[in-house]
C-alpha cells in the first residue's frame, strides 16, 4: 500500500514539475514572439517611411523631368474634349464591350 501512495505521489509530483517546466518554456517563447512583433513593426514603420519617399508627387515630378525629360504641358497643349454617350443599339451588346475595355485599361497600384 505506501508503494502504491509512494508511486502515485512521485507521479503527481513530476506531473507538477512537468506542467511547470512547461509553462516556463512557453513564457520564454511568447517573449521570443513579443520581441520579432516589435522588429517586424518598427520594419513595416521604416518600409512605410521608405513608401511614402519615393511616392512623393514632388519625387516623382523631379524624376519625370530629370531621367525622363518629360515637362509640364503647355497653355493650350492640353485639350479636354466632352463627348455625350450616344446609345447603343444593343444595350447587352454595348455593356459587354465596355466590360472588356475596361478590362483592358491598366488599373493604378495604390
Amino acid at each position: 500500500m505506501k508503494a502504491v501512495a509512494f508511486a502515485a505521489v512521485t507521479s503527481l509530483v513530476l506531473l507538477f514539475v512537468w506542467e511547470r517546466v512547461d509553462i516556463v518554456r512557453l513564457g520564454y517563447h511568447i517573449e521570443r514572439l513579443k520581441a520579432q512583433k516589435v522588429l517586424l513593426e518598427r520594419e513595416r514603420d521604416e518600409l512605410q517611411v521608405k513608401l511614402s519617399g519615393l511616392t512623393a508627387p514632388e519625387r516623382i515630378a523631379r524624376l519625370a523631368s530629370d531621367k525622363l525629360g518629360m515637362m509640364q504641358p503647355e497653355k493650350g497643349q492640353v485639350v479636354v474634349v466632352n463627348i455625350e454617350p450616344e446609345a447603343p443599339a444593343n444595350p447587352i451588346a454595348a455593356e459587354g464591350e465596355v466590360r472588356i475595355a475596361r478590362n483592358m485599361v491598366p488599373r493604378r497600384v495604390r
